[in-house]
C-alpha cells in the first residue's frame, strides 16, 4: 500500500523527469534499487549519464525540499551511480539533484535543478 508521502514522492519525481525531457535530456529509467539505495531518474544528455535524486514537497514550511539531502544521502547517492555505473560500463556520469514544491492539481510547481552536486 502507498502511503501520502509516496504518493507525494512519485508525483514529484513524475514532475522532475518530464521537466528534464523538456529541457533535452533522454529518459533511461527510474525507481532502480541498488545495494545502496534507489536511484530515482537515471537520463541521458549528450554523452553523459545523469543521475537523479528528487526531493518534493507540498510546502516550505520545512524549508526547501533540497535541504533534505543530507551528507549521509549524498554518500549513499554517490555509492548507488558508482554502483550502476560500474554494472552498465558507464565512464561520463555525473548527479543531479531536482527540487519540487507543489501540490498534485494544483498549480504549477515549483522546480528547482541542481547539476552536478556530489
Amino acid at each position: 500500500m502507498v502511503n501520502h508521502n509516496q504518493k507525494i514522492g512519485r508525483w514529484g519525481e513524475e514532475i522532475a523527469s518530464v521537466y528534464l525531457q523538456k529541457k533535452g535530456y533522454k529518459f533511461i529509467d527510474a525507481n532502480v534499487r541498488t545495494p545502496h539505495g534507489e536511484i530515482d531518474i537515471i537520463l541521458q544528455y549528450h554523452e553523459v549519464i545523469i543521475f537523479v535524486e528528487v526531493k518534493t514537497r507540498t510546502s516550505s514550511f520545512y524549508g526547501p525540499p533540497e535541504m533534505a539531502i543530507t551528507r549521509q544521502k549524498q554518500l549513499n547517492m554517490f555509492n548507488s551511480a558508482e554502483h550502476y555505473a560500474e554494472e552498465h560500463e558507464i565512464i561520463h556520469w555525473q548527479i543531479d539533484a531536482v527540487s519540487v514544491e507543489g501540490k498534485p492539481n494544483s498549480e504549477e510547481p515549483r522546480i528547482t535543478h541542481f547539476e552536478d552536486i556530489i
